[in-house]
């Protein structure tokens, strides 16, 4: 998958596409007791390993804030990794995104979702993006919704818990605006 040069910038959040440097982050996220329930942690959730990964472009989310209070103005608040269908007959894109528990709320994962959407259907010309939350994770399908995601479907015994049992999932997809 192609990765951006720079960062996707928003408003008041960037998408910054993921560097070594950044496993004490990833590891904060996605240990974050208001993550873990819905991201089970993987071994293939640090950054060499998602860097090596051709088939995604993972992201750091991170929020504008006052100069003295991070590096550059700007501090880590979430992932965001994108993926695509390449065959030319299904092609589309796919987006999984992880919020820190102190940054939900906020609109950070909602101004996320709309610069991943515009790079994926502008730069990348994907005509459908898809999104699959835990049927029961209700705040991620509100912010879904919020930009334009429409349920499909539930996707029946989907993901594996940690305690060996199943979870639904909710297929989401976006359609670009027809003009």
């Amino acid at each position: 998958m192609i990765r951006p040069r720079a960062a996707l910038q928003g408003d008041g959040v960037r998408l910054r596409v993921v560097t070594l440097a950044d496993d004490p982050v990833l590891e904060a996220i996605f240990t974050d007791p208001e993550v873990t329930p819905w991201w089970p942690r993987s071994s293939s959730d640090d950054a060499e390993t998602m860097l090596a990964d051709d088939d995604i472009c993972p992201f750091l989310i991170e929020r504008r804030v006052e100069e003295e209070a991070g590096p550059e103005g700007w501090e880590p608040v979430g992932f965001l990794q994108t993926y695509e269908e390449a065959e030319p007959d299904y092609r589309h894109a796919g987006i999984d995104l992880a919020l820190a528990g102190h940054a939900q709320g906020q609109g950070y994962g909602t101004e996320a979702v709309r610069i991943a959407l515009d790079w994926l259907s502008g730069e990348l010309g994907h005509h459908r993006v898809v999104i699959d939350p835990r049927a029961d994770n209700e705040r991620a399908i509100h912010t879904y919704s919020k930009v334009g995601f429409h349920p499909v479907g539930v996707l029946r015994h989907y993901e594996r818990q940690p305690d060996g049992s199943w979870a639904d999932g909710l297929l989401m997809e976006w359609l670009r605006p027809v003009s």
